[in-house]
């Protein structure tokens, strides 16, 4: 049985990484990416999620990440969450790599968290970069310093990953003897490379099973929080 064979790797490690992606969060009731009741089903991220679009097209940018905001508002960790990071307080995990921006990892416990595509509640300035409010963006403030455009400090389509947090990923999954992706299409360059840097086992966990997972050693169909429980219920 995977779920069985899941465990036995994890327990038999002796460095394992989770990589987690908008899947891990949609029990906490926060929409995916690219399902058929994802973000992407509803707008352009094109559109919406670019440098250029901040500078073009700010009013839309604006209203699309407040309709985000909005949706974590009462958004908690769910029990994946919380099982991952009992497992690093057991010393069963190591380190999570994730592309979520909601900050629920951290919320759940997890201590050593690399968030690859940054927080969706930090706001920065645009131009100059300097940490702003949040109370400022939702109102549509300037910067109070050269009058840019504010924004999450997420990673937009074409801008570098946090380069700390890219490389600490990175280094913990080449070291890894088990990586557990949880939840990710693995569409999105280049974090959909990370399973591969590994000598390790690699385990595949998502709802959707797609034709671009068939390198990994382990694939296992379903929801997060529900496999998570049953792989925790047998180590």
């Amino acid at each position: 049985m995977l779920i069985q064979e899941a465990a036995e790797q994890i327990r038999r490690s002796q460095k394992t990484v989770v990589l987690t992606g908008a899947g891990m969060s949609t029990e906490s009731q926060i929409p995916d990416f690219r399902s058929e009741s994802g973000w992407w089903q509803q707008v352009d991220p094109m559109s919406l999620a670019t440098i250029e679009a901040i500078e073009t097209n700010y009013d839309q940018v604006h209203a699309f990440y407040e309709a985000r905001l909005k949706a974590l508002q009462k958004a908690t960790p769910n029990r994946g969450h919380l099982i991952l990071a009992d497992w690093e307080k057991a010393g069963m995990i190591d380190a999570v790599a994730t592309q979520n921006v909601d900050g629920l990892h951290q919320a759940a416990g997890s201590q050593t968290v690399y968030a690859l595509h940054g927080n969706i509640r930090q706001i920065r300035c645009h131009r100059c970069q300097v940490q702003q409010s949040l109370d400022a963006f939702h109102a549509k403030e300037a910067c109070h310093i050269c009058g840019g455009p504010l924004r999450p400090g997420v990673v937009l389509f074409g801008e570098m990953l946090p380069q700390e947090a890219w490389h600490n990923a990175l280094a913990e999954i080449e070291q890894a003897d088990v990586v557990l992706v949880i939840g990710t299409s693995l569409e999105v360059y280049p974090v959909n490379q990370l399973p591969g840097m590994t000598s390790g086992t690699t385990i595949y966990l998502n709802q959707e099973i797609t034709q671009n997972v068939h390198h990994f050693d382990l694939v296992i169909e379903g929801s997060a929080g529900e496999a998570l429980r049953e792989i925790d219920a047998r180590l």
